[in-house]
Protein backbone atom coordinates (compact mmCIF):
# COMPACT_ATOMS: atom_id res chain seq x y z
CA UNK A 1 0.00 0.00 0.00
CA UNK A 2 1.26 3.47 -0.75
CA UNK A 3 2.02 5.91 2.02
CA UNK A 4 -1.20 7.78 2.95
CA UNK A 5 0.65 11.06 2.55
CA UNK A 6 0.85 10.33 -1.17
CA UNK A 7 -2.92 9.87 -1.48
CA UNK A 8 -4.97 12.32 -3.51
CA UNK A 9 -8.65 13.11 -3.52
CA UNK A 10 -10.57 10.46 -5.53
CA UNK A 11 -10.49 11.43 -9.20
CA UNK A 12 -13.59 11.21 -11.38
CA UNK A 13 -12.01 8.92 -13.96
CA UNK A 14 -12.71 5.19 -13.50
CA UNK A 15 -10.84 3.86 -16.48
CA UNK A 16 -8.42 1.68 -14.50
CA UNK A 17 -10.90 -0.60 -12.74
CA UNK A 18 -12.19 1.99 -10.28
CA UNK A 19 -15.65 1.48 -8.78
CA UNK A 20 -17.96 4.48 -9.12
CA UNK A 21 -21.23 5.13 -7.34
CA UNK A 22 -23.16 7.83 -9.20
CA UNK A 23 -26.26 9.48 -7.69
CA UNK A 24 -27.29 6.29 -5.87
CA UNK A 25 -30.45 6.33 -3.75
CA UNK A 26 -32.21 3.55 -1.86
CA UNK A 27 -35.41 3.46 0.17
CA UNK A 28 -36.88 0.82 2.47
CA UNK A 29 -40.60 1.08 3.16
CA UNK A 30 -40.56 4.70 2.06
CA UNK A 31 -37.68 5.57 4.43
CA UNK A 32 -34.55 6.79 2.62
CA UNK A 33 -31.43 4.73 3.45
CA UNK A 34 -29.26 6.48 0.82
CA UNK A 35 -29.87 9.80 -0.92
CA UNK A 36 -28.00 10.76 -4.10
CA UNK A 37 -24.61 9.35 -3.07
CA UNK A 38 -21.72 9.84 -5.52
CA UNK A 39 -18.15 8.71 -4.89
CA UNK A 40 -15.22 7.01 -6.61
CA UNK A 41 -13.27 4.11 -5.11
CA UNK A 42 -9.88 3.89 -6.78
CA UNK A 43 -8.39 0.60 -7.83
CA UNK A 44 -5.82 -0.78 -5.38
CA UNK A 45 -6.64 1.46 -2.41
CA UNK A 46 -8.21 0.84 0.96
CA UNK A 47 -11.32 3.03 0.93
CA UNK A 48 -13.21 3.27 4.23
CA UNK A 49 -16.91 3.99 4.70
CA UNK A 50 -17.73 5.37 8.15
CA UNK A 51 -20.83 6.67 9.87
CA UNK A 52 -23.19 5.95 12.73
CA UNK A 53 -25.45 2.91 12.63
CA UNK A 54 -28.17 3.72 10.12
CA UNK A 55 -25.96 6.16 8.20
CA UNK A 56 -26.16 3.97 5.09
CA UNK A 57 -22.64 2.54 4.84
CA UNK A 58 -23.67 -1.15 4.89
CA UNK A 59 -26.51 -0.41 2.47
CA UNK A 60 -24.03 1.20 0.09
CA UNK A 61 -21.75 -1.83 0.38
CA UNK A 62 -24.67 -4.14 -0.40
CA UNK A 63 -25.56 -2.13 -3.51
CA UNK A 64 -21.98 -2.34 -4.78
CA UNK A 65 -21.96 -6.10 -4.10
CA UNK A 66 -25.32 -6.86 -5.74
CA UNK A 67 -27.34 -7.66 -2.60
CA UNK A 68 -29.59 -4.64 -3.24
CA UNK A 69 -30.48 -2.82 -6.44
CA UNK A 70 -30.47 0.99 -6.25
CA UNK A 71 -33.76 2.85 -6.63
CA UNK A 72 -31.89 5.61 -8.42
CA UNK A 73 -28.44 6.22 -9.85
CA UNK A 74 -25.95 3.64 -11.05
CA UNK A 75 -22.81 1.68 -10.23
CA UNK A 76 -19.89 1.68 -12.68
CA UNK A 77 -16.92 -0.69 -12.76
CA UNK A 78 -13.96 0.36 -14.89
CA UNK A 79 -16.08 3.14 -16.40
CA UNK A 80 -18.84 0.73 -17.51
CA UNK A 81 -22.34 0.92 -16.03
CA UNK A 82 -23.27 -2.40 -14.42
CA UNK A 83 -26.54 -3.91 -13.21
CA UNK A 84 -26.14 -6.57 -10.55
CA UNK A 85 -29.19 -8.74 -9.92
CA UNK A 86 -27.43 -10.85 -7.30
CA UNK A 87 -24.11 -11.18 -5.45
CA UNK A 88 -23.20 -13.81 -8.06
CA UNK A 89 -23.37 -11.15 -10.78
CA UNK A 90 -21.06 -8.91 -8.72
CA UNK A 91 -18.70 -11.83 -8.09
CA UNK A 92 -18.46 -12.41 -11.84
CA UNK A 93 -17.17 -8.82 -12.08
CA UNK A 94 -14.63 -9.44 -9.31
CA UNK A 95 -16.55 -7.92 -6.39
CA UNK A 96 -16.78 -10.10 -3.28
CA UNK A 97 -18.19 -9.27 0.16
CA UNK A 98 -17.21 -10.43 3.62
CA UNK A 99 -20.45 -9.64 5.41
CA UNK A 100 -20.89 -8.64 9.04
CA UNK A 101 -23.31 -11.57 9.44
CA UNK A 102 -21.14 -14.60 8.73
CA UNK A 103 -22.41 -17.06 6.10
CA UNK A 104 -20.84 -20.46 6.63
CA UNK A 105 -22.23 -23.96 6.06
CA UNK A 106 -21.69 -25.52 9.50
CA UNK A 107 -21.76 -29.16 8.34
CA UNK A 108 -19.09 -28.69 5.68
CA UNK A 109 -15.43 -28.56 6.63
CA UNK A 110 -13.24 -25.48 6.46
CA UNK A 111 -11.74 -26.26 3.04
CA UNK A 112 -15.17 -27.04 1.52
CA UNK A 113 -16.52 -23.74 2.83
CA UNK A 114 -13.58 -21.78 1.42
CA UNK A 115 -14.10 -23.15 -2.10
CA UNK A 116 -17.90 -23.46 -1.92
CA UNK A 117 -19.29 -22.89 -5.41
CA UNK A 118 -15.81 -22.64 -6.90
CA UNK A 119 -14.50 -26.17 -6.38
CA UNK A 120 -11.89 -27.44 -8.88
CA UNK A 121 -13.64 -30.14 -10.94
CA UNK A 122 -12.95 -32.60 -13.71
CA UNK A 123 -15.75 -34.44 -15.54
CA UNK A 124 -18.16 -33.17 -12.89
CA UNK A 125 -16.17 -34.56 -9.95
CA UNK A 126 -14.48 -32.40 -7.31
CA UNK A 127 -10.69 -32.72 -7.49
CA UNK A 128 -10.08 -32.91 -3.75
CA UNK A 129 -6.31 -33.27 -4.02
CA UNK A 130 -6.13 -30.11 -6.13
CA UNK A 131 -8.49 -28.32 -3.73
CA UNK A 132 -6.34 -29.34 -0.76
CA UNK A 133 -3.22 -28.05 -2.51
CA UNK A 134 -4.91 -24.73 -3.29
CA UNK A 135 -6.13 -24.48 0.30
CA UNK A 136 -2.62 -24.97 1.69
CA UNK A 137 -1.21 -22.36 -0.70
CA UNK A 138 -3.96 -19.89 0.25
CA UNK A 139 -3.47 -20.59 3.94
CA UNK A 140 0.27 -19.89 3.68
CA UNK A 141 -0.33 -16.70 1.69
CA UNK A 142 -2.91 -15.29 4.10
CA UNK A 143 -1.36 -16.56 7.33
CA UNK A 144 -4.61 -18.11 8.65
CA UNK A 145 -3.87 -21.75 9.44
CA UNK A 146 -7.28 -23.31 10.05
CA UNK A 147 -7.50 -27.13 9.98
CA UNK A 148 -8.80 -27.96 6.49
CA UNK A 149 -10.98 -30.87 7.62
CA UNK A 150 -12.49 -29.31 10.74
CA UNK A 151 -16.26 -28.79 10.59
CA UNK A 152 -16.93 -25.08 10.12
CA UNK A 153 -19.73 -25.10 12.69
CA UNK A 154 -17.25 -26.01 15.44
CA UNK A 155 -15.05 -22.97 14.81
CA UNK A 156 -15.03 -19.95 17.10
CA UNK A 157 -16.57 -16.74 15.76
CA UNK A 158 -13.08 -15.37 15.14
CA UNK A 159 -12.08 -18.43 13.12
CA UNK A 160 -15.32 -18.30 11.13
CA UNK A 161 -14.43 -14.70 10.28
CA UNK A 162 -11.04 -15.88 9.02
CA UNK A 163 -12.77 -18.56 6.93
CA UNK A 164 -14.89 -15.86 5.26
CA UNK A 165 -11.78 -13.83 4.47
CA UNK A 166 -10.09 -16.88 2.94
CA UNK A 167 -13.20 -17.59 0.82
CA UNK A 168 -13.12 -14.07 -0.61
CA UNK A 169 -9.41 -14.26 -1.34
CA UNK A 170 -9.79 -17.66 -3.03
CA UNK A 171 -11.93 -15.97 -5.72
CA UNK A 172 -9.04 -13.69 -6.80
CA UNK A 173 -11.41 -10.76 -6.41
CA UNK A 174 -10.43 -7.34 -7.71
CA UNK A 175 -12.63 -5.63 -5.08
CA UNK A 176 -13.31 -6.97 -1.59
CA UNK A 177 -15.90 -5.34 0.66
CA UNK A 178 -15.16 -5.96 4.34
CA UNK A 179 -18.02 -5.12 6.70
CA UNK A 180 -16.70 -4.90 10.28
CA UNK A 181 -14.02 -7.56 9.59
CA UNK A 182 -12.19 -7.23 12.90
CA UNK A 183 -15.18 -7.01 15.25
CA UNK A 184 -14.83 -10.62 16.47
CA UNK A 185 -11.04 -10.95 16.26
CA UNK A 186 -8.45 -10.87 19.02
CA UNK A 187 -5.70 -8.25 19.04
CA UNK A 188 -3.25 -10.78 17.61
CA UNK A 189 -5.66 -11.70 14.81
CA UNK A 190 -6.44 -8.05 14.05
CA UNK A 191 -2.75 -7.40 13.42
CA UNK A 192 -2.65 -10.38 11.03
CA UNK A 193 -5.79 -9.15 9.25
CA UNK A 194 -4.34 -5.66 8.84
CA UNK A 195 -1.25 -7.19 7.25
CA UNK A 196 -3.48 -9.07 4.80
CA UNK A 197 -5.41 -5.90 3.93
CA UNK A 198 -2.20 -3.97 3.26
CA UNK A 199 -0.80 -6.74 1.07
CA UNK A 200 -4.07 -6.90 -0.88
CA UNK A 201 -3.96 -3.18 -1.63
CA UNK A 202 -0.26 -3.37 -2.51
CA UNK A 203 -1.03 -6.12 -5.04
CA UNK A 204 -3.74 -4.00 -6.71
CA UNK A 205 -6.85 -5.36 -4.99
CA UNK A 206 -9.36 -2.73 -3.89
CA UNK A 207 -10.58 -3.04 -0.30
CA UNK A 208 -13.77 -1.25 0.77
CA UNK A 209 -13.57 -1.17 4.57
CA UNK A 210 -16.71 -0.59 6.64
CA UNK A 211 -15.70 -0.23 10.28
CA UNK A 212 -16.72 1.36 13.57
CA UNK A 213 -13.10 1.25 14.72
CA UNK A 214 -11.82 4.66 13.69
CA UNK A 215 -8.26 3.88 14.73
CA UNK A 216 -8.39 0.94 12.30
CA UNK A 217 -9.75 3.20 9.56
CA UNK A 218 -7.01 5.79 10.04
CA UNK A 219 -4.34 3.09 10.18
CA UNK A 220 -5.40 1.31 6.97
CA UNK A 221 -7.34 3.62 4.66
CA UNK A 222 -6.08 6.00 2.01
CA UNK A 223 -9.49 7.64 1.55
CA UNK A 224 -12.44 7.88 3.94
CA UNK A 225 -16.03 8.59 2.90
CA UNK A 226 -18.21 9.85 5.75
CA UNK A 227 -21.95 9.16 5.64
CA UNK A 228 -24.67 10.69 7.79
CA UNK A 229 -28.41 9.99 7.52
CA UNK A 230 -27.95 8.34 4.13
CA UNK A 231 -26.01 11.20 2.59
CA UNK A 232 -22.34 11.56 1.75
CA UNK A 233 -20.98 14.28 4.02
CA UNK A 234 -17.51 14.40 2.52
CA UNK A 235 -14.54 12.43 1.22
CA UNK A 236 -11.32 12.81 3.18
CA UNK A 237 -7.67 11.85 2.91
CA UNK A 238 -7.16 9.58 5.91
CA UNK A 239 -3.68 10.91 6.69
CA UNK A 240 -5.17 14.38 7.24
CA UNK A 241 -7.88 13.22 9.64
CA UNK A 242 -8.13 12.37 13.33
CA UNK A 243 -10.70 10.31 15.19
CA UNK A 244 -12.21 13.56 16.52
CA UNK A 245 -12.55 15.11 13.05
CA UNK A 246 -14.23 11.95 11.71
CA UNK A 247 -16.60 11.81 14.68
CA UNK A 248 -17.62 15.45 14.20
CA UNK A 249 -18.50 14.77 10.56
CA UNK A 250 -20.34 11.55 11.42
CA UNK A 251 -22.45 13.17 14.14
CA UNK A 252 -22.67 16.71 12.80
CA UNK A 253 -21.41 17.93 16.16
CA UNK A 254 -18.49 17.51 18.52
CA UNK A 255 -18.67 14.41 20.70
CA UNK A 256 -16.46 15.82 23.42
CA UNK A 257 -14.08 13.50 25.21
CA UNK A 258 -14.49 9.81 24.39
CA UNK A 259 -15.22 8.70 27.97
CA UNK A 260 -17.08 10.37 30.83
CA UNK A 261 -15.13 11.42 33.90
CA UNK A 262 -14.57 8.59 36.36
CA UNK A 263 -16.40 8.95 39.64
CA UNK A 264 -14.35 7.13 42.25
CA UNK A 265 -16.28 4.91 44.64
CA UNK A 266 -15.86 5.45 48.36
CA UNK A 267 -12.94 3.55 49.86
CA UNK A 268 -15.27 2.18 52.54
CA UNK A 269 -18.00 1.16 50.06
CA UNK A 270 -19.29 -2.33 50.82
CA UNK A 271 -18.14 -5.29 48.75
CA UNK A 272 -21.17 -6.36 46.69
CA UNK A 273 -19.70 -9.20 44.62
CA UNK A 274 -17.20 -11.68 46.06
CA UNK A 275 -15.75 -14.49 43.93
CA UNK A 276 -13.38 -16.97 45.59
CA UNK A 277 -11.32 -19.52 43.63
CA UNK A 278 -14.01 -20.04 40.96
CA UNK A 279 -13.77 -23.17 38.81
CA UNK A 280 -16.04 -23.64 35.78
CA UNK A 281 -15.67 -24.51 32.08
CA UNK A 282 -12.81 -22.28 30.85
CA UNK A 283 -12.18 -20.85 34.34
CA UNK A 284 -9.46 -22.15 36.68
CA UNK A 285 -9.44 -20.73 40.18
CA UNK A 286 -10.42 -17.08 39.54
CA UNK A 287 -10.97 -14.72 42.47
CA UNK A 288 -12.37 -11.18 42.34
CA UNK A 289 -14.24 -8.70 44.52
CA UNK A 290 -16.18 -5.62 43.36
CA UNK A 291 -17.42 -2.81 45.62
CA UNK A 292 -20.58 -0.75 45.28
CA UNK A 293 -19.98 2.07 42.81
CA UNK A 294 -16.91 0.41 41.29
CA UNK A 295 -16.31 -0.49 37.65
CA UNK A 296 -13.82 -3.33 37.24
CA UNK A 297 -12.57 -4.04 33.73
CA UNK A 298 -11.56 -7.54 32.63
CA UNK A 299 -9.00 -7.62 29.83
CA UNK A 300 -7.32 -10.51 28.05
CA UNK A 301 -6.98 -12.23 24.71
CA UNK A 302 -9.82 -14.08 23.01
CA UNK A 303 -9.91 -17.52 24.64
CA UNK A 304 -8.46 -16.28 27.94
CA UNK A 305 -11.67 -17.15 29.80
CA UNK A 306 -13.25 -13.68 30.11
CA UNK A 307 -16.71 -14.59 28.77
CA UNK A 308 -16.58 -17.99 30.47
CA UNK A 309 -16.02 -16.21 33.80
CA UNK A 310 -19.04 -13.99 33.11
CA UNK A 311 -21.26 -16.96 32.21
CA UNK A 312 -20.24 -18.77 35.40
CA UNK A 313 -21.06 -15.69 37.53
CA UNK A 314 -24.48 -15.42 35.91
CA UNK A 315 -25.20 -19.14 36.29
CA UNK A 316 -25.26 -19.87 32.55
CA UNK A 317 -22.57 -22.56 33.03
CA UNK A 318 -22.08 -24.99 35.88
CA UNK A 319 -19.67 -24.04 38.65
CA UNK A 320 -17.60 -26.99 39.87
CA UNK A 321 -15.52 -25.23 42.51
CA UNK A 322 -15.18 -22.05 44.52
CA UNK A 323 -17.82 -19.64 45.79
CA UNK A 324 -19.82 -16.65 44.48
CA UNK A 325 -21.68 -14.33 46.84
CA UNK A 326 -23.72 -11.16 46.36
CA UNK A 327 -24.09 -8.99 49.44
CA UNK A 328 -23.01 -11.94 51.55
CA UNK A 329 -25.59 -14.33 50.03
CA UNK A 330 -24.20 -17.48 48.42
CA UNK A 331 -25.28 -17.69 44.77
CA UNK A 332 -22.65 -20.18 43.61
CA UNK A 333 -24.95 -22.77 42.06
CA UNK A 334 -27.79 -20.51 40.94
CA UNK A 335 -29.18 -20.63 37.42
CA UNK A 336 -29.74 -17.33 35.51
CA UNK A 337 -33.32 -16.75 36.73
CA UNK A 338 -32.14 -17.23 40.33
CA UNK A 339 -29.14 -14.96 39.75
CA UNK A 340 -31.48 -12.23 38.53
CA UNK A 341 -33.56 -12.54 41.70
CA UNK A 342 -30.40 -12.17 43.80
CA UNK A 343 -29.35 -9.04 41.87
CA UNK A 344 -26.97 -10.19 39.09
CA UNK A 345 -27.81 -8.94 35.58
CA UNK A 346 -25.82 -9.50 32.42
CA UNK A 347 -25.39 -7.87 29.00
CA UNK A 348 -24.28 -10.82 26.82
CA UNK A 349 -21.53 -10.75 24.22
CA UNK A 350 -23.92 -11.25 21.27
CA UNK A 351 -27.21 -9.35 21.47
CA UNK A 352 -28.69 -11.25 18.51
CA UNK A 353 -27.74 -14.77 19.60
CA UNK A 354 -27.92 -14.44 23.38
CA UNK A 355 -29.86 -11.31 24.24
CA UNK A 356 -32.77 -10.18 22.10
CA UNK A 357 -35.86 -11.73 20.52
CA UNK A 358 -35.37 -9.95 17.21
CA UNK A 359 -38.90 -10.44 15.85
CA UNK A 360 -40.67 -9.33 19.03
CA UNK A 361 -41.58 -5.75 20.06
CA UNK A 362 -39.20 -3.51 21.96
CA UNK A 363 -41.50 -3.51 25.00
CA UNK A 364 -41.51 -7.32 25.28
CA UNK A 365 -37.72 -7.45 25.01
CA UNK A 366 -37.41 -4.98 27.89
CA UNK A 367 -39.98 -6.62 30.19
CA UNK A 368 -38.85 -10.18 29.44
CA UNK A 369 -36.76 -10.60 32.59
CA UNK A 370 -39.39 -9.07 34.92
CA UNK A 371 -42.59 -10.83 33.91
CA UNK A 372 -43.28 -11.98 37.47
CA UNK A 373 -43.06 -8.47 38.89
CA UNK A 374 -45.27 -7.07 36.12
CA UNK A 375 -48.08 -9.61 36.46
CA UNK A 376 -50.73 -10.58 39.01
CA UNK A 377 -51.69 -14.26 39.33
CA UNK A 378 -49.95 -14.95 36.03
CA UNK A 379 -51.72 -12.16 34.10
CA UNK A 380 -49.67 -9.24 32.79
CA UNK A 381 -50.61 -5.75 33.93
CA UNK A 382 -50.45 -3.67 30.71
CA UNK A 383 -50.43 -0.35 32.53
CA UNK A 384 -47.60 -1.34 34.84
CA UNK A 385 -45.61 -2.81 31.93
CA UNK A 386 -46.01 0.34 29.80
CA UNK A 387 -44.97 2.66 32.62
CA UNK A 388 -41.97 0.62 33.81
CA UNK A 389 -40.74 -0.10 30.28
CA UNK A 390 -41.06 3.57 29.26
CA UNK A 391 -39.03 4.65 32.29
CA UNK A 392 -36.29 2.10 31.55
CA UNK A 393 -36.07 3.08 27.87
CA UNK A 394 -35.89 6.77 28.77
CA UNK A 395 -33.14 6.06 31.30
CA UNK A 396 -30.86 4.61 28.59
CA UNK A 397 -31.97 7.02 25.82
CA UNK A 398 -33.33 4.55 23.24
CA UNK A 399 -34.36 6.24 19.96
CA UNK A 400 -37.46 4.55 18.48
CA UNK A 401 -40.76 5.21 16.76
CA UNK A 402 -42.86 3.05 19.12
CA UNK A 403 -42.32 0.42 21.81
CA UNK A 404 -44.53 -1.89 19.72
CA UNK A 405 -42.14 -2.00 16.75
CA UNK A 406 -39.88 -5.08 16.44
CA UNK A 407 -36.50 -4.64 18.07
CA UNK A 408 -34.95 -5.74 14.75
CA UNK A 409 -36.02 -2.38 13.26
CA UNK A 410 -33.60 -0.51 15.54
CA UNK A 411 -30.00 0.33 14.79
CA UNK A 412 -27.33 -1.78 16.47
CA UNK A 413 -26.68 0.92 19.04
CA UNK A 414 -30.34 1.19 20.04
CA UNK A 415 -30.69 -2.60 20.15
CA UNK A 416 -27.81 -2.66 22.62
CA UNK A 417 -29.46 0.07 24.69
CA UNK A 418 -32.64 -2.06 24.85
CA UNK A 419 -30.57 -4.69 26.68
CA UNK A 420 -29.44 -2.02 29.13
CA UNK A 421 -33.08 -0.98 29.60
CA UNK A 422 -33.93 -4.60 30.43
CA UNK A 423 -31.21 -4.79 33.06
CA UNK A 424 -32.28 -1.42 34.52
CA UNK A 425 -35.81 -2.81 34.93
CA UNK A 426 -34.35 -5.69 36.97
CA UNK A 427 -32.82 -3.22 39.46
CA UNK A 428 -29.63 -5.30 39.88
CA UNK A 429 -26.86 -4.92 42.41
CA UNK A 430 -24.25 -6.39 40.05
CA UNK A 431 -24.07 -5.73 36.31
CA UNK A 432 -21.84 -7.80 34.01
CA UNK A 433 -21.38 -6.10 30.61
CA UNK A 434 -19.66 -8.42 28.12
CA UNK A 435 -18.55 -6.43 25.03
CA UNK A 436 -21.09 -3.67 25.83
CA UNK A 437 -20.42 -1.65 22.65
CA UNK A 438 -19.69 -4.34 20.04
CA UNK A 439 -21.14 -3.27 16.67
CA UNK A 440 -22.21 0.10 18.10
CA UNK A 441 -21.62 3.50 16.50
CA UNK A 442 -19.65 6.23 18.24
CA UNK A 443 -22.68 8.26 19.34
CA UNK A 444 -24.35 5.25 20.97
CA UNK A 445 -21.02 4.22 22.50
CA UNK A 446 -20.83 7.46 24.45
CA UNK A 447 -24.42 7.05 25.64
CA UNK A 448 -23.65 3.53 26.86
CA UNK A 449 -20.53 4.78 28.63
CA UNK A 450 -22.60 7.48 30.34
CA UNK A 451 -25.19 4.88 31.41
CA UNK A 452 -22.50 2.63 32.91
CA UNK A 453 -20.94 5.51 34.87
CA UNK A 454 -24.38 6.67 36.07
CA UNK A 455 -25.28 3.15 37.20
CA UNK A 456 -22.00 2.85 39.09
CA UNK A 457 -22.65 6.22 40.74
CA UNK A 458 -26.04 4.84 41.85
CA UNK A 459 -24.23 2.05 43.72
CA UNK A 460 -24.03 -0.85 41.28
CA UNK A 461 -20.99 -3.09 41.20
CA UNK A 462 -20.07 -3.32 37.51
CA UNK A 463 -17.82 -5.67 35.54
CA UNK A 464 -16.92 -4.58 32.00
CA UNK A 465 -15.41 -7.13 29.63
CA UNK A 466 -14.12 -5.75 26.34
CA UNK A 467 -11.71 -6.57 23.54
CA UNK A 468 -11.15 -2.81 23.12
CA UNK A 469 -8.35 -1.89 25.50
CA UNK A 470 -9.20 1.81 25.29
CA UNK A 471 -12.71 0.99 26.49
CA UNK A 472 -11.51 -1.04 29.47
CA UNK A 473 -8.98 1.60 30.49
CA UNK A 474 -11.35 4.51 29.83
CA UNK A 475 -14.17 3.16 32.02
CA UNK A 476 -12.65 1.04 34.76
CA UNK A 477 -11.42 2.03 38.20
CA UNK A 478 -9.40 -1.20 38.27
CA UNK A 479 -8.36 -3.61 35.52
CA UNK A 480 -7.75 -7.33 36.04
CA UNK A 481 -6.09 -9.30 33.25
CA UNK A 482 -7.12 -12.86 32.49
CA UNK A 483 -4.99 -15.56 30.91
CA UNK A 484 -5.61 -19.32 30.69
CA UNK A 485 -8.74 -19.13 32.82
CA UNK A 486 -7.43 -17.19 35.81
CA UNK A 487 -6.44 -13.64 36.72
CA UNK A 488 -2.73 -12.95 36.32
CA UNK A 489 -2.54 -9.21 37.06
CA UNK A 490 -4.45 -6.41 38.75
CA UNK A 491 -3.78 -2.82 37.71
CA UNK A 492 -4.99 0.49 39.11
CA UNK A 493 -4.13 4.17 38.92
CA UNK A 494 -1.05 4.93 36.85
CA UNK A 495 -0.38 1.19 36.39
CA UNK A 496 -3.36 1.04 34.01
CA UNK A 497 -1.64 1.33 30.63
CA UNK A 498 -2.06 -0.55 27.36
CA UNK A 499 1.53 -1.75 27.63
CA UNK A 500 0.98 -3.24 31.09
CA UNK A 501 -2.24 -4.97 30.05
CA UNK A 502 -0.65 -6.47 26.94
CA UNK A 503 2.38 -7.66 28.89
CA UNK A 504 0.13 -9.50 31.31
CA UNK A 505 -2.18 -10.84 28.58
CA UNK A 506 0.71 -12.32 26.62
CA UNK A 507 2.45 -13.58 29.75
CA UNK A 508 5.46 -11.28 29.65
CA UNK A 509 6.65 -9.99 33.02
CA UNK A 510 3.11 -10.07 34.36
CA UNK A 511 2.61 -9.25 38.00
CA UNK A 512 0.52 -11.93 39.65
CA UNK A 513 -2.71 -10.62 41.08
CA UNK A 514 -3.11 -10.88 44.80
Amino acid sequence: MTDPSDEVVPRPSAANGDVEVVGVSKRFGGVPALSNVTLTIRRGEVHALVGENGAGKSTLGKIISGVYSPDGGEVRVGGESVTFRSPRDAMDRGIVTIAQELAIVPYLNVMENVFLGAEPKKLGFVRRRVMRQRYEELSDRVGFHLPATQMAGTLTTADQQKLEIMRALSRDASTIIMDEPSAALSMHEVYALHGVIRSLAASGTTVILISHFLSEVLDLAGTVSILRDGRLVRNAIAAEETESSLIESMLGRSLGQAFPDKRLSATDAPVILEVDDLVAPGVRGASLSVRAGEIVGIAGLVGSGRSEFAHALYGATRVTGGRISVGGVDVTHHRPHQSLREGIAMIPESRKDQGLLMGRPISENVSLARLGALSHFGIMSPGSERSRVADALEQVRVKMASVRTPVSSLSGGNQQKVLFARTALCEPRVLIADEPTRGVDVGSKRTIYDVLVEQAAAGLAIIVISSELEEVLGLAHRVVVMRDGHFVAELSGEEMTQHAVLEAAFGESATTAS
